[in-house]
């Protein structure tokens, strides 16, 4: 069974503004990046502990994937997977 996905409203943010930094250089690429990003996104819903636990949170309940130099943070809810934020890696920590 295919585990519901919720955008919280931060990660969505964080989504739309990589895709305009992106796209600032190339549209095209900043498509892709966004629909590669919601394609891993997808996958959780059928392999929702994929992901490994966020270091430096080190909570079981948030986990997070990597997609080049981005980071997908989530929280898995019964069956329910919370996308909390998307953020690039030089950034040294994680605001959820």
């Amino acid at each position: 069974m295919d585990n519901k996905i919720r955008w919280s409203a931060k990660a969505a943010d964080n989504l739309e503004s990589i895709f305009t930094f992106i796209a600032q250089d190339s549209a095209f690429y900043a498509s892709i990046t966004a629909q590669k990003i919601f394609k891993l996104i997808e996958n959780l819903s059928i392999f929702p502990e994929s992901g490994r636990i966020v270091p430096e949170l080190n909570n079981s309940e948030i986990s997070e994937i990597i997609y080049k130099s981005y980071r997908i943070v989530y929280r898995l809810k019964n069956d329910m997977i919370e996308i909390a934020a998307i953020s690039h890696s030089a950034r040294k920590e994680i605001n959820l």
